[in-house]
């Protein structure tokens, strides 16, 4: 190296040790010491090390490496000095719980009554129990809080051994406080390979507002992959709900309880749930090959989830269930306001479990399902509404399978299936009066994963309905069916005309 290389290299260094002592930047790295500095040239060791001696307005950057230990943040940050850790650009540094124990609900990250925090960029991975009461969970946020962000992180192989009884999460964020957890961010994480037990893989419960779950991808584990949920009694009496939220963007698949043994042989797990949550929008979402692809209800006897909004989503080859609303048994809640719009459904319910719609106990008429394309697979099931005087409101949508529609099997309304054709069905009903049963004409059926754009022609184009206003579900700025389609584009065109299923043209 020339002297002025050399001279380049010095400097550089110093300027990196300068930032470490202004309290900005500092390091950690597998060769370091905790009586180090933490500066580049003179890193610390341990994750936690730097958790306990950062302050606000600190990036901590972790070298490549497997760090084995649970790390815990006893500062915050301010909302104009921030705490981020992250891993050293273009590395990998893995949290590894293997040998560490669990004591109680333990995260391999644990961010608890702090706010302001960024974790970015790690592999978080093999932690578990072999006993029924602790919980392991991957990153772990719980009490008040606000501005979290958990961004760009890989979690797997999170589990519970004891899984009738036990409990384990990828992501999960508990409002415990009557000052809520409020704007935290989860976005552009994998979580995978889970054996949950009883509970999610990635979730926000109790008092829980503003929160953003976007762009993630959560896929092979054995029970619900995304759940916004209230009423478990995690948050105070009159504040126990994740309200005011965004689930947009994510891929969810392989999500099946089937074999967990918390539930046998059901197929229960929902790739994207509702579960009592309030003023929430599922938008932009891929899910496939769960139990149930999506469900807004409550497990809450007296409560529903309420003023969702769920639009512009594709939801293909379920075990069970497209789009579920309403509570599984009498003696649990239900959903209200729930509106349904411009969703494109294919081939549900392929192990002969439920419907592409399925409407259960207490749902009513405030539940609006308008806008969708509804292609059923082998099993012709069309909508599934078993319940006596539970219902909702249909109208605007298109209906097709293969074998056209079969009285007794593609339409069961208030627990009617006596329909002897489809023309029938929407006389006795008054439901779905402007929804033709025609073939929607998806642009290929056996690509993987399939197309389901339109093709020129589609009976679907420009065939919808905008009479919806937001009073009847959530929108937050945008019109009940949202600013754009599943790809992008424009939602309404320029006419004023809108298609029915996920994608516009």
């Amino acid at each position: 190296m020339t002297s002025l290389g050399k001279l380049f290299v010095v400097l550089a260094l110093a300027s990196f040790s300068l930032f470490a002592q202004s309290g900005l930047t500092y390091y950690v790295s597998k060769t370091g010491s905790n009586s180090n500095s933490g500066s580049f040239t003179a890193p610390w060791l341990t994750i936690q090390h730097a958790a306990n001696s950062v302050s606000a307005g600190a990036t901590v950057y972790i070298e490549a490496g497997v760090y084995n230990e649970s790390v815990t943040f006893p500062a915050s940050g301010t909302a104009s000095n921030s705490i981020t850790f992250t891993s050293y650009p273009g590395q990998t540094a893995v949290i590894d719980g293997t040998g560490v124990s669990v004591t109680g609900t333990q995260g391999l990250i644990n961010i608890i009554n702090q706010s302001y925090i960024t974790v970015s960029g790690f592999e978080i991975r093999n932690y578990t129990t072999s006993s029924a009461s602790p919980t392991p969970v991957g990153i772990w946020v719980t009490g008040s809080g606000s501005e979290v962000q958990l961004l760009n992180n890989l979690v797997h192989n999170i589990t519970t051994k004891l899984e009738k009884n036990g409990n384990a999460f990828g992501i999960a964020v508990y409002g415990t406080s009557s000052t809520p957890i409020t704007n935290i961010t989860i976005s552009g994480n994998q979580v995978y390979n889970l054996k949950t037990g009883n509970s999610e893989s990635v979730n926000v419960d109790g008092n829980v507002t503003y929160f953003s779950i976007t762009n993630n991808i959560v896929h092979d584990n054995d029970n619900i992959g995304i759940d916004a949920i209230g009423f478990e009694g995690v948050g105070p009496t009159g504040s126990d709900q994740a309200k005011y939220g965004l689930i947009s963007g994510n891929t969810v698949y392989n999500i099946s309880s089937y074999g967990n043994p918390a539930y046998g042989n059901q197929y229960a797990a929902d790739g994207l749930y509702c579960d009592g949550c309030a003023y929430v929008i599922f938008e932009r979402n891929t899910v496939h090959n769960t139990d149930l692809n999506m469900e807004a209800a409550s497990e809450h006897k007296g409560h529903n989830s309420s003023y969702v909004t769920i639009r512009n989503n594709l939801f293909y080859d379920a075990n069970a269930v497209g789009i579920s609303i309403g509570g599984y048994a009498s003696g649990v809640g239900g959903s209200d306001h729930v509106v349904i719009v411009n969703n494109s459904l294919y081939n549900n319910n392929i192990k002969n479990q439920g419907a592409e719609f399925q409407i259960q106990y207490h749902s009513g008429a405030t539940n609006i399902f308008e806008n969708n394309i509804v292609y059923a697979g082998s099993q012709n099931v069309w909508i599934y509404s078993y319940v006596g005087g539970s219902t909702a409101t249909a109208n605007w949508n298109v209906y097709y399978s293969k074998a056209g529609y079969s009285q007794g099997t593609s339409i069961t309304w208030g627990n009617k299936s006596s329909y002897k054709t489809y023309a029938a069905y929407q006389s006795a009903t008054g439901q779905d009066k402007n929804s033709p049963s025609a073939n929607p004409l998806y642009v290929n059926l056996t690509s993987n994963p399939p197309n389901l754009d339109l093709q020129s022609g589609s009976p679907a184009i420009n065939a919808g309905s905008t009479s919806l206003t937001c009073s009847v579900g959530y929108c937050n700025g945008s019109s009940v069916y949202g600013s754009t389609d599943y790809a992008g584009n424009p939602r309404i065109n320029g006419s004023g005309q809108i298609n029915i299923g996920a994608y516009e043209q």
